[in-house]
């Protein structure tokens, strides 16, 4: 099962088709607007937690599941109309399957809540932390304006990612969307993953997830 995050990261989240950058936490990416110019901006917005969404999507050999998951809390800071940085959590435990019902659904979440996927119960958050936000003019992705790089955090581990994304601002409500894969074991989850488990045959999970997140700030 490929597993999962801006619907912040997702997600929601919300991990392109994006790979992480694969640093170590001392070498994550740590430059953002405010360390640069001491300030955040010059406007913060709150992410509308009811209206934004992480979604997730995992393949294994036998076929894939997919859900959601909430945004817990977050803000985007603004320079002007441009956004210049920003962060959310993710709240692991309403990690949601939408390919089951019933007992099957409430055992996969909880298998992903284990030690075996996400330790929910000692990480019961992740994070996002938007770093920098590159104008992108790319022919292949047109319905993406610009790349998103930043922080996130899983399970304690903290890497640096980049993503393209769809980032609008209009009359100070920041709407933005993206659609990439992570590859999960750079945040040490190893369950099922063919680097690690030899001769798994149709057991084995695919080692990078999907996230999809929707982010919308006011």
């Amino acid at each position: 099962m490929k597993l999962t995050i801006l619907t912040v990261i997702a997600i929601p989240v919300l991990m392109v088709i994006l790979n992480s950058c694969g640093k170590s936490e001392k070498e994550a990416e740590i430059t953002t607007f405010e360390k640069k110019t001491g300030k955040k901006g010059d406007k913060t917005v709150k992410i509308n937690t009811n209206e934004s969404i992480v979604k997730w999507e995992g393949k294994k050999v036998t076929g894939r599941h997919n859900g959601t998951i909430n945004i817990l809390k977050g803000e985007i800071h603004l320079d002007g109309d441009k956004v210049s940085g920003g962060n959310f959590e993710i709240d692991m435990n309403t990690i949601s399957i939408f390919d089951l019902k019933g007992e099957d659904s409430l055992k996969l979440s909880n298998h992903l809540k284990s030690d075996d996927f996400f330790s929910v119960a000692k990480n019961p958050v992740s994070k996002f932390e938007i770093t920098e936000l590159i104008p992108l003019n790319n022919p292949e992705k047109p319905d993406y304006n610009f790349s998103i790089k930043g922080n996130l955090t899983i399970k304690g581990i903290t890497k640096g990612i980049s993503f393209p994304a769809l980032v609008k601002v209009d009359d100070g409500t920041v709407t933005s969307k993206a659609d990439f894969d992570i590859d999960r074991t750079q945040w040490d989850i190893r369950y099922g993953s063919g680097k690690f488990f030899e001769n798994i045959g149709n057991k084995m999970i695919d080692d990078n997830f999907n996230i999809q997140f929707n982010i919308i700030a006011n």
